[in-house]
Protein backbone atom coordinates (compact mmCIF):
# COMPACT_ATOMS: atom_id res chain seq x y z
CA UNK A 1 0.00 0.00 0.00
CA UNK A 2 2.82 2.38 0.91
CA UNK A 3 4.65 1.56 -2.35
CA UNK A 4 1.48 2.18 -4.38
CA UNK A 5 0.98 5.53 -2.68
CA UNK A 6 4.60 6.46 -3.39
CA UNK A 7 4.19 5.51 -7.07
CA UNK A 8 1.02 7.60 -7.39
CA UNK A 9 2.69 10.61 -5.82
CA UNK A 10 5.75 10.14 -8.06
CA UNK A 11 3.54 10.01 -11.17
CA UNK A 12 1.77 13.19 -10.09
CA UNK A 13 5.14 14.84 -9.44
CA UNK A 14 6.42 13.93 -12.90
CA UNK A 15 3.23 15.29 -14.52
CA UNK A 16 3.62 18.61 -12.71
CA UNK A 17 7.32 18.70 -13.61
CA UNK A 18 6.50 18.17 -17.33
CA UNK A 19 3.96 21.02 -17.31
CA UNK A 20 6.42 23.34 -15.56
CA UNK A 21 9.16 22.36 -18.04
CA UNK A 22 6.93 23.26 -21.01
CA UNK A 23 6.05 26.61 -19.41
CA UNK A 24 9.74 27.36 -18.78
CA UNK A 25 10.70 26.52 -22.38
CA UNK A 26 7.89 28.70 -23.73
CA UNK A 27 8.99 31.62 -21.52
CA UNK A 28 12.65 31.21 -22.57
CA UNK A 29 11.69 31.21 -26.26
CA UNK A 30 9.62 34.40 -25.88
CA UNK A 31 12.31 36.13 -23.77
CA UNK A 32 15.19 35.36 -26.14
CA UNK A 33 13.14 36.26 -29.21
CA UNK A 34 12.14 39.57 -27.58
CA UNK A 35 15.76 40.73 -27.20
CA UNK A 36 17.35 38.92 -30.15
CA UNK A 37 18.58 40.98 -33.09
CA UNK A 38 16.66 40.07 -36.22
CA UNK A 39 19.58 41.00 -38.45
CA UNK A 40 22.28 38.97 -36.66
CA UNK A 41 20.24 36.01 -35.39
CA UNK A 42 21.60 32.52 -35.90
CA UNK A 43 19.94 29.18 -35.22
CA UNK A 44 22.76 27.63 -33.17
CA UNK A 45 23.21 30.61 -30.84
CA UNK A 46 19.43 31.00 -30.45
CA UNK A 47 18.91 27.36 -29.45
CA UNK A 48 21.91 27.54 -27.09
CA UNK A 49 20.59 30.68 -25.40
CA UNK A 50 17.08 29.23 -24.99
CA UNK A 51 18.40 25.93 -23.57
CA UNK A 52 20.88 27.65 -21.22
CA UNK A 53 18.19 30.00 -19.89
CA UNK A 54 15.83 27.03 -19.40
CA UNK A 55 18.54 25.12 -17.49
CA UNK A 56 19.06 28.15 -15.24
CA UNK A 57 15.34 28.37 -14.42
CA UNK A 58 14.98 24.60 -13.88
CA UNK A 59 18.00 24.55 -11.56
CA UNK A 60 16.61 27.47 -9.56
CA UNK A 61 13.38 25.47 -9.05
CA UNK A 62 15.29 22.55 -7.50
CA UNK A 63 15.64 24.18 -4.06
CA UNK A 64 11.85 24.45 -3.47
CA UNK A 65 11.51 20.82 -4.61
CA UNK A 66 14.26 19.77 -2.17
CA UNK A 67 12.51 21.55 0.71
CA UNK A 68 9.13 20.12 -0.29
CA UNK A 69 10.39 16.52 -0.41
CA UNK A 70 12.00 16.53 3.05
CA UNK A 71 8.86 18.15 4.45
CA UNK A 72 6.51 15.77 2.59
CA UNK A 73 7.99 12.77 4.39
CA UNK A 74 6.22 13.75 7.62
CA UNK A 75 2.73 14.45 8.87
CA UNK A 76 2.01 17.81 10.56
CA UNK A 77 2.09 16.04 13.95
CA UNK A 78 5.78 15.11 13.47
CA UNK A 79 5.44 11.40 12.60
CA UNK A 80 6.79 9.90 9.39
CA UNK A 81 4.35 8.89 6.67
CA UNK A 82 3.96 5.16 6.00
CA UNK A 83 6.05 5.18 2.81
CA UNK A 84 8.83 7.22 4.51
CA UNK A 85 8.95 5.25 7.79
CA UNK A 86 11.66 3.02 6.36
CA UNK A 87 15.18 4.46 6.44
CA UNK A 88 15.97 2.82 3.09
CA UNK A 89 13.04 4.55 1.37
CA UNK A 90 14.00 7.92 2.84
CA UNK A 91 17.59 7.41 1.72
CA UNK A 92 16.40 6.71 -1.85
CA UNK A 93 14.39 9.94 -1.93
CA UNK A 94 17.29 11.93 -0.48
CA UNK A 95 19.75 10.39 -2.95
CA UNK A 96 17.43 11.15 -5.87
CA UNK A 97 17.44 14.84 -4.90
CA UNK A 98 21.21 14.83 -4.41
CA UNK A 99 21.80 13.26 -7.81
CA UNK A 100 19.33 15.75 -9.27
CA UNK A 101 21.60 18.52 -8.00
CA UNK A 102 24.69 16.83 -9.39
CA UNK A 103 23.03 16.21 -12.76
CA UNK A 104 21.87 19.79 -13.23
CA UNK A 105 25.13 21.19 -11.88
CA UNK A 106 27.07 18.94 -14.27
CA UNK A 107 25.00 20.33 -17.14
CA UNK A 108 25.80 23.87 -15.96
CA UNK A 109 29.48 22.94 -15.82
CA UNK A 110 29.24 21.63 -19.39
CA UNK A 111 27.44 24.77 -20.57
CA UNK A 112 29.81 27.25 -18.92
CA UNK A 113 33.08 25.56 -19.89
CA UNK A 114 32.28 23.86 -23.21
CA UNK A 115 28.94 24.48 -24.91
CA UNK A 116 28.51 28.27 -24.58
CA UNK A 117 32.21 29.10 -25.23
CA UNK A 118 32.18 26.89 -28.34
CA UNK A 119 29.04 28.54 -29.75
CA UNK A 120 30.37 32.00 -28.86
CA UNK A 121 33.69 31.50 -30.66
CA UNK A 122 31.93 29.67 -33.50
CA UNK A 123 29.92 32.84 -34.14
CA UNK A 124 33.01 35.03 -33.71
CA UNK A 125 34.83 32.98 -36.36
CA UNK A 126 32.01 33.59 -38.83
CA UNK A 127 33.14 35.59 -41.85
CA UNK A 128 30.95 36.87 -44.68
CA UNK A 129 33.67 36.04 -47.21
CA UNK A 130 34.33 32.57 -45.81
CA UNK A 131 31.44 30.10 -45.52
CA UNK A 132 33.64 27.12 -44.68
CA UNK A 133 32.02 25.55 -41.62
CA UNK A 134 35.06 23.35 -40.92
CA UNK A 135 37.31 26.36 -40.39
CA UNK A 136 34.68 27.87 -38.05
CA UNK A 137 34.52 24.67 -36.00
CA UNK A 138 38.33 24.40 -35.84
CA UNK A 139 38.68 28.01 -34.72
CA UNK A 140 35.97 27.62 -32.07
CA UNK A 141 37.51 24.37 -30.76
CA UNK A 142 40.92 26.02 -30.50
CA UNK A 143 39.62 28.64 -28.05
CA UNK A 144 37.28 26.24 -26.23
CA UNK A 145 40.23 24.01 -25.29
CA UNK A 146 41.37 26.74 -22.87
CA UNK A 147 38.05 26.57 -21.01
CA UNK A 148 38.22 22.77 -20.98
CA UNK A 149 41.69 22.89 -19.39
CA UNK A 150 40.38 25.17 -16.60
CA UNK A 151 37.46 22.79 -16.02
CA UNK A 152 39.79 19.77 -15.86
CA UNK A 153 42.08 21.59 -13.43
CA UNK A 154 39.16 22.36 -11.10
CA UNK A 155 37.98 18.75 -11.24
CA UNK A 156 41.45 17.46 -10.42
CA UNK A 157 41.88 19.86 -7.51
CA UNK A 158 38.48 18.88 -6.14
CA UNK A 159 39.16 15.18 -6.59
CA UNK A 160 42.45 15.19 -4.67
CA UNK A 161 41.55 17.61 -1.88
CA UNK A 162 39.83 15.42 0.76
CA UNK A 163 37.32 16.95 3.12
CA UNK A 164 39.15 15.43 6.10
CA UNK A 165 42.96 15.48 6.08
CA UNK A 166 44.91 12.23 6.72
CA UNK A 167 46.70 11.61 10.01
CA UNK A 168 49.95 13.48 10.53
CA UNK A 169 52.01 10.40 11.45
CA UNK A 170 51.89 8.82 7.98
CA UNK A 171 54.40 8.43 5.18
CA UNK A 172 54.14 10.27 1.87
CA UNK A 173 53.07 7.07 0.09
CA UNK A 174 50.30 6.48 2.64
CA UNK A 175 49.08 10.02 2.12
CA UNK A 176 48.92 9.53 -1.65
CA UNK A 177 47.18 6.18 -1.12
CA UNK A 178 44.67 7.91 1.18
CA UNK A 179 43.85 10.47 -1.51
CA UNK A 180 43.03 7.76 -4.06
CA UNK A 181 40.93 5.88 -1.48
CA UNK A 182 38.96 9.07 -0.79
CA UNK A 183 38.43 9.58 -4.53
CA UNK A 184 37.22 6.01 -4.99
CA UNK A 185 34.93 5.95 -1.96
CA UNK A 186 33.16 9.17 -2.97
CA UNK A 187 32.93 8.28 -6.68
CA UNK A 188 34.54 11.62 -7.55
CA UNK A 189 31.57 13.68 -6.31
CA UNK A 190 33.76 16.12 -4.30
CA UNK A 191 35.55 16.93 -7.56
CA UNK A 192 32.26 18.08 -9.06
CA UNK A 193 31.34 19.89 -5.84
CA UNK A 194 34.63 21.78 -5.83
CA UNK A 195 34.21 22.81 -9.48
CA UNK A 196 30.64 23.99 -8.90
CA UNK A 197 31.66 25.84 -5.73
CA UNK A 198 34.41 27.61 -7.71
CA UNK A 199 31.85 28.69 -10.30
CA UNK A 200 29.55 29.76 -7.45
CA UNK A 201 32.22 32.26 -6.40
CA UNK A 202 31.96 33.87 -9.84
CA UNK A 203 28.18 33.67 -9.46
CA UNK A 204 28.53 35.52 -6.16
CA UNK A 205 30.26 38.40 -7.97
CA UNK A 206 27.45 38.44 -10.55
CA UNK A 207 24.83 38.46 -7.77
CA UNK A 208 26.60 41.36 -6.03
CA UNK A 209 26.77 43.27 -9.31
CA UNK A 210 23.53 42.48 -11.15
CA UNK A 211 21.03 41.04 -8.66
CA UNK A 212 21.64 43.72 -6.01
CA UNK A 213 21.24 46.45 -8.62
CA UNK A 214 18.21 44.73 -10.19
CA UNK A 215 16.45 44.56 -6.80
CA UNK A 216 16.66 48.37 -6.59
CA UNK A 217 16.18 49.41 -10.22
CA UNK A 218 13.19 47.14 -11.03
CA UNK A 219 10.76 48.54 -8.42
CA UNK A 220 11.88 52.15 -8.87
CA UNK A 221 11.40 51.96 -12.65
CA UNK A 222 7.87 50.69 -12.05
CA UNK A 223 7.17 53.53 -9.60
CA UNK A 224 8.69 56.31 -11.73
CA UNK A 225 7.29 55.05 -15.04
CA UNK A 226 8.35 56.44 -18.42
CA UNK A 227 8.33 59.91 -19.90
CA UNK A 228 5.32 61.22 -21.84
CA UNK A 229 5.45 60.29 -25.54
CA UNK A 230 3.94 63.60 -26.61
CA UNK A 231 6.49 65.56 -24.58
CA UNK A 232 9.37 63.47 -25.94
CA UNK A 233 8.20 64.06 -29.52
CA UNK A 234 8.01 67.82 -28.92
CA UNK A 235 11.46 67.85 -27.31
CA UNK A 236 12.90 65.72 -30.13
CA UNK A 237 11.43 68.05 -32.79
CA UNK A 238 13.03 71.05 -31.10
CA UNK A 239 16.38 69.22 -31.03
CA UNK A 240 16.06 68.42 -34.76
CA UNK A 241 15.38 72.08 -35.58
CA UNK A 242 18.31 73.17 -33.45
CA UNK A 243 20.75 70.72 -35.09
CA UNK A 244 19.53 71.59 -38.60
CA UNK A 245 20.13 75.26 -37.83
CA UNK A 246 23.68 74.52 -36.66
CA UNK A 247 24.35 72.49 -39.84
CA UNK A 248 23.00 75.34 -41.97
CA UNK A 249 25.27 77.83 -40.18
CA UNK A 250 28.34 75.65 -40.82
CA UNK A 251 27.46 75.13 -44.50
CA UNK A 252 26.96 78.88 -44.97
CA UNK A 253 30.69 79.38 -44.26
CA UNK A 254 31.64 77.71 -47.55
CA UNK A 255 29.03 79.28 -49.84
CA UNK A 256 31.63 81.60 -51.34
CA UNK A 257 33.83 78.64 -52.29
CA UNK A 258 36.10 78.64 -49.25
CA UNK A 259 36.75 75.15 -47.80
CA UNK A 260 35.76 74.39 -44.24
CA UNK A 261 38.48 74.04 -41.64
CA UNK A 262 39.23 70.58 -40.28
CA UNK A 263 37.54 71.52 -37.01
CA UNK A 264 34.35 72.64 -38.80
CA UNK A 265 34.35 69.48 -40.94
CA UNK A 266 34.50 67.31 -37.80
CA UNK A 267 31.72 69.37 -36.22
CA UNK A 268 29.60 69.04 -39.37
CA UNK A 269 30.12 65.28 -39.44
CA UNK A 270 29.15 64.98 -35.75
CA UNK A 271 26.04 67.12 -36.28
CA UNK A 272 24.92 65.08 -39.29
CA UNK A 273 25.32 61.88 -37.26
CA UNK A 274 23.33 63.43 -34.40
CA UNK A 275 20.61 64.53 -36.81
CA UNK A 276 20.36 61.00 -38.19
CA UNK A 277 19.85 59.61 -34.67
CA UNK A 278 17.23 62.27 -33.86
CA UNK A 279 15.28 61.44 -37.02
CA UNK A 280 15.33 57.75 -36.13
CA UNK A 281 14.09 58.68 -32.63
CA UNK A 282 11.30 60.68 -34.24
CA UNK A 283 10.17 57.63 -36.26
CA UNK A 284 10.28 55.37 -33.19
CA UNK A 285 8.39 57.88 -31.04
CA UNK A 286 5.71 58.19 -33.72
CA UNK A 287 5.30 54.41 -33.75
CA UNK A 288 5.26 54.29 -29.93
CA UNK A 289 2.51 56.93 -29.81
CA UNK A 290 0.29 54.83 -32.10
CA UNK A 291 1.19 51.55 -30.36
CA UNK A 292 -1.65 50.04 -28.34
CA UNK A 293 0.87 48.66 -25.80
CA UNK A 294 1.84 52.23 -24.84
CA UNK A 295 -1.82 53.11 -24.25
CA UNK A 296 -2.37 49.94 -22.18
CA UNK A 297 0.77 50.74 -20.18
CA UNK A 298 -0.60 54.21 -19.39
CA UNK A 299 -3.91 52.71 -18.27
CA UNK A 300 -2.07 50.27 -15.97
CA UNK A 301 0.02 53.03 -14.39
CA UNK A 302 -1.63 52.79 -10.92
CA UNK A 303 -1.10 49.02 -10.88
CA UNK A 304 2.59 49.48 -11.77
CA UNK A 305 3.05 51.94 -8.89
CA UNK A 306 1.47 49.51 -6.40
CA UNK A 307 3.61 46.68 -7.80
CA UNK A 308 6.74 48.82 -7.55
CA UNK A 309 6.03 49.72 -3.92
CA UNK A 310 5.44 46.03 -3.16
CA UNK A 311 8.72 45.02 -4.81
CA UNK A 312 10.74 47.65 -2.94
CA UNK A 313 9.22 46.46 0.37
CA UNK A 314 10.10 42.87 -0.55
CA UNK A 315 13.66 43.94 -1.41
CA UNK A 316 14.01 45.74 1.93
CA UNK A 317 12.65 42.67 3.74
CA UNK A 318 15.28 40.51 2.03
CA UNK A 319 18.08 42.92 2.91
CA UNK A 320 16.98 43.10 6.56
CA UNK A 321 16.75 39.30 6.76
CA UNK A 322 20.18 38.95 5.15
CA UNK A 323 21.66 41.51 7.57
CA UNK A 324 20.21 39.69 10.62
CA UNK A 325 21.44 36.33 9.31
CA UNK A 326 24.96 37.65 8.77
CA UNK A 327 24.93 39.36 12.17
CA UNK A 328 23.86 36.06 13.75
CA UNK A 329 26.82 34.32 12.09
CA UNK A 330 29.20 37.05 13.18
CA UNK A 331 28.06 36.82 16.82
CA UNK A 332 27.37 33.11 17.32
CA UNK A 333 29.48 31.12 14.84
CA UNK A 334 32.95 29.69 15.43
CA UNK A 335 34.40 32.20 12.95
CA UNK A 336 36.11 32.00 9.61
CA UNK A 337 37.71 28.60 10.28
CA UNK A 338 34.26 26.98 10.45
CA UNK A 339 32.82 28.79 7.45
CA UNK A 340 30.64 30.92 9.78
CA UNK A 341 28.22 27.99 10.09
CA UNK A 342 25.44 28.49 12.66
CA UNK A 343 23.17 25.61 13.68
CA UNK A 344 19.71 27.08 14.11
CA UNK A 345 18.83 30.76 14.52
CA UNK A 346 19.81 32.84 17.54
CA UNK A 347 18.33 36.14 16.31
CA UNK A 348 14.76 36.59 15.10
CA UNK A 349 14.80 36.52 11.29
CA UNK A 350 11.56 37.99 9.83
CA UNK A 351 11.58 35.96 6.61
CA UNK A 352 12.42 32.72 8.41
CA UNK A 353 9.60 33.37 10.92
CA UNK A 354 7.17 34.16 8.10
CA UNK A 355 7.91 30.86 6.33
CA UNK A 356 7.53 28.93 9.58
CA UNK A 357 4.24 30.74 10.34
CA UNK A 358 2.86 29.78 6.91
CA UNK A 359 3.57 26.06 7.43
CA UNK A 360 0.12 25.17 8.85
CA UNK A 361 -1.60 26.51 5.70
CA UNK A 362 -0.50 24.15 2.91
CA UNK A 363 1.04 25.06 0.46
CA UNK A 364 1.63 28.76 1.25
CA UNK A 365 5.20 28.26 2.52
CA UNK A 366 6.20 26.33 -0.64
CA UNK A 367 4.61 28.98 -2.84
CA UNK A 368 6.51 31.71 -0.98
CA UNK A 369 9.91 29.96 -1.22
CA UNK A 370 9.28 29.40 -4.96
CA UNK A 371 8.36 33.06 -5.42
CA UNK A 372 11.51 34.12 -3.54
CA UNK A 373 13.64 31.93 -5.81
CA UNK A 374 12.02 33.28 -8.98
CA UNK A 375 12.28 36.83 -7.61
CA UNK A 376 16.07 36.50 -7.40
CA UNK A 377 16.24 35.17 -10.96
CA UNK A 378 14.03 37.88 -12.48
CA UNK A 379 15.67 40.75 -10.59
CA UNK A 380 19.00 39.41 -11.88
CA UNK A 381 17.62 39.51 -15.42
CA UNK A 382 16.42 43.09 -14.80
CA UNK A 383 19.86 44.08 -13.51
CA UNK A 384 21.65 42.62 -16.53
CA UNK A 385 19.14 44.24 -18.89
CA UNK A 386 19.65 47.70 -17.36
CA UNK A 387 23.44 47.52 -16.91
CA UNK A 388 24.49 45.49 -19.93
CA UNK A 389 27.45 43.09 -19.99
CA UNK A 390 30.59 44.55 -18.37
CA UNK A 391 34.15 43.36 -17.89
CA UNK A 392 35.41 45.52 -15.03
CA UNK A 393 35.07 49.11 -16.40
CA UNK A 394 34.67 48.05 -20.06
CA UNK A 395 31.15 47.64 -21.42
CA UNK A 396 31.11 44.66 -23.76
CA UNK A 397 27.47 44.42 -24.84
CA UNK A 398 24.10 46.10 -24.38
CA UNK A 399 20.86 44.18 -23.83
CA UNK A 400 18.24 45.88 -26.04
CA UNK A 401 14.85 44.71 -27.33
CA UNK A 402 15.15 43.19 -30.82
CA UNK A 403 18.73 44.45 -31.18
CA UNK A 404 20.82 42.29 -28.84
CA UNK A 405 23.71 40.52 -30.54
CA UNK A 406 23.98 36.70 -30.25
CA UNK A 407 27.20 36.99 -28.23
CA UNK A 408 25.44 39.23 -25.69
CA UNK A 409 22.60 36.72 -25.29
CA UNK A 410 25.12 33.94 -24.71
CA UNK A 411 26.86 36.07 -22.07
CA UNK A 412 23.51 36.86 -20.45
CA UNK A 413 22.62 33.17 -20.17
CA UNK A 414 26.08 32.26 -18.83
CA UNK A 415 25.79 34.95 -16.15
CA UNK A 416 22.33 33.69 -15.19
CA UNK A 417 23.68 30.13 -14.89
CA UNK A 418 26.36 31.39 -12.50
CA UNK A 419 23.84 33.48 -10.55
CA UNK A 420 21.54 30.48 -10.09
CA UNK A 421 24.42 28.55 -8.50
CA UNK A 422 24.74 31.23 -5.81
CA UNK A 423 20.97 31.71 -5.36
CA UNK A 424 20.66 28.66 -3.08
CA UNK A 425 23.17 30.12 -0.61
CA UNK A 426 21.44 33.52 -0.72
CA UNK A 427 18.08 31.94 0.12
CA UNK A 428 19.70 29.86 2.88
CA UNK A 429 21.07 33.11 4.32
CA UNK A 430 17.59 34.66 4.19
CA UNK A 431 15.82 31.76 5.94
CA UNK A 432 18.43 29.35 7.36
CA UNK A 433 16.19 27.20 9.55
CA UNK A 434 13.50 26.75 6.89
CA UNK A 435 15.96 25.96 4.08
CA UNK A 436 17.68 23.44 6.37
CA UNK A 437 14.57 21.52 7.52
CA UNK A 438 11.55 22.82 5.61
CA UNK A 439 8.25 22.40 7.49
CA UNK A 440 9.31 19.24 9.34
CA UNK A 441 8.31 18.66 12.96
CA UNK A 442 9.42 16.01 15.44
CA UNK A 443 7.93 14.38 18.50
CA UNK A 444 9.33 15.12 21.92
CA UNK A 445 8.41 13.49 25.22
CA UNK A 446 7.73 15.92 28.07
CA UNK A 447 7.53 14.72 31.70
CA UNK A 448 4.40 14.96 33.84
CA UNK A 449 3.77 14.17 37.50
CA UNK A 450 3.92 10.52 38.66
CA UNK A 451 6.61 9.73 36.06
CA UNK A 452 4.08 10.10 33.25
CA UNK A 453 4.96 11.68 29.90
CA UNK A 454 3.08 13.18 26.99
CA UNK A 455 4.09 13.72 23.36
CA UNK A 456 4.10 17.06 21.59
CA UNK A 457 5.47 18.21 18.24
CA UNK A 458 8.10 20.87 17.68
CA UNK A 459 9.51 22.51 14.58
CA UNK A 460 12.78 20.87 13.54
CA UNK A 461 15.89 22.74 14.56
CA UNK A 462 19.51 22.02 15.50
CA UNK A 463 18.43 20.44 18.81
CA UNK A 464 16.26 17.78 17.14
CA UNK A 465 17.38 14.11 17.16
CA UNK A 466 19.27 13.18 14.01
CA UNK A 467 16.85 10.40 13.02
CA UNK A 468 13.79 12.63 13.47
CA UNK A 469 14.65 15.47 11.06
CA UNK A 470 16.06 15.17 7.55
CA UNK A 471 18.39 17.93 6.38
CA UNK A 472 17.91 19.19 2.82
CA UNK A 473 20.52 18.14 0.30
CA UNK A 474 21.02 21.78 -0.61
CA UNK A 475 22.28 22.59 2.90
CA UNK A 476 24.77 19.71 2.82
CA UNK A 477 25.97 20.71 -0.63
CA UNK A 478 26.48 24.37 0.38
CA UNK A 479 28.63 23.49 3.41
CA UNK A 480 30.82 20.79 1.86
CA UNK A 481 33.85 23.14 1.80
CA UNK A 482 34.18 25.52 4.76
CA UNK A 483 36.41 28.03 2.97
CA UNK A 484 33.79 28.66 0.30
CA UNK A 485 31.19 29.29 3.02
CA UNK A 486 33.49 31.90 4.55
CA UNK A 487 33.82 33.72 1.24
CA UNK A 488 30.03 33.61 0.72
CA UNK A 489 29.59 35.20 4.15
CA UNK A 490 31.67 38.24 3.20
CA UNK A 491 29.90 38.30 -0.18
CA UNK A 492 26.59 38.84 1.63
CA UNK A 493 27.93 42.02 3.24
CA UNK A 494 29.06 43.24 -0.19
CA UNK A 495 25.59 42.44 -1.56
CA UNK A 496 23.90 44.59 1.11
CA UNK A 497 26.27 47.51 0.40
CA UNK A 498 25.73 47.25 -3.38
CA UNK A 499 21.95 47.19 -2.94
CA UNK A 500 21.92 50.50 -1.08
CA UNK A 501 24.35 52.07 -3.56
CA UNK A 502 22.10 50.91 -6.42
CA UNK A 503 19.06 52.28 -4.58
CA UNK A 504 20.64 55.74 -4.31
CA UNK A 505 21.74 55.69 -7.98
CA UNK A 506 18.27 54.58 -9.14
CA UNK A 507 16.58 57.31 -7.09
CA UNK A 508 18.84 59.98 -8.62
CA UNK A 509 18.14 58.88 -12.19
CA UNK A 510 15.23 60.45 -14.07
CA UNK A 511 12.40 58.70 -15.86
CA UNK A 512 13.28 56.36 -18.70
CA UNK A 513 12.34 57.12 -22.28
CA UNK A 514 9.38 55.24 -23.68
CA UNK A 515 11.73 53.98 -26.44
CA UNK A 516 14.62 53.23 -24.08
CA UNK A 517 17.28 51.14 -25.83
CA UNK A 518 15.62 51.22 -29.26
CA UNK A 519 17.80 53.94 -30.83
CA UNK A 520 21.57 54.25 -30.48
CA UNK A 521 24.19 56.20 -32.41
CA UNK A 522 25.83 53.04 -33.76
CA UNK A 523 22.59 51.64 -35.23
CA UNK A 524 22.08 51.48 -38.96
CA UNK A 525 18.97 52.70 -40.75
CA UNK A 526 18.26 49.11 -41.78
CA UNK A 527 17.77 48.16 -38.13
CA UNK A 528 14.61 50.28 -38.07
CA UNK A 529 12.89 47.96 -40.53
CA UNK A 530 11.84 45.52 -37.79
CA UNK A 531 9.98 48.34 -36.02
CA UNK A 532 8.47 50.05 -39.07
CA UNK A 533 7.33 47.00 -41.05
Amino acid sequence: MADQSLLTESALGWSIFTIILLIILAFCWVYIRKFQSRQESEVVSTITAICALAIALITSALLPVDIFLVSFMKYPNGTYKEWAANNVTRAKVEDSVLYGYYTLYSIILFCVFLWIPFVYFYYEEKDDDNTNKCSQVKGALKYTVGFAIVCAALLLIGAFVPLEPPHQNTTQWEKVQYLFEELGSSHGLPALSFSISSLTLIGMLAVITYTAYGMSVLPLNLIKGTRSVAYERLENTEDIDDVEQQIENLKSKCKDGRPLSSRDRRSLQDLEGKLQVLRRRSRHLEIAERNCCTKVGSALRPFKIVLGVFFILVALLFVVALFISNLDKALHSAGISSGFVVFGTNLTNPLNELLLALQPVFPLDYILITVITMYFVFTSMAGIRNMGIWFFWIRLYKIRPKKTRPQALLFLCMILLLIVLHTSYMIYSLAPQYVMYGSQKYLVQLPLVNNATFSTSRICDADAPEDQCTVTRSYLFLHKFWFFSSIYYFGNWAFIATFFIGLVVSCCKGKKSVIEGEVEADDSDLSDDEYIH
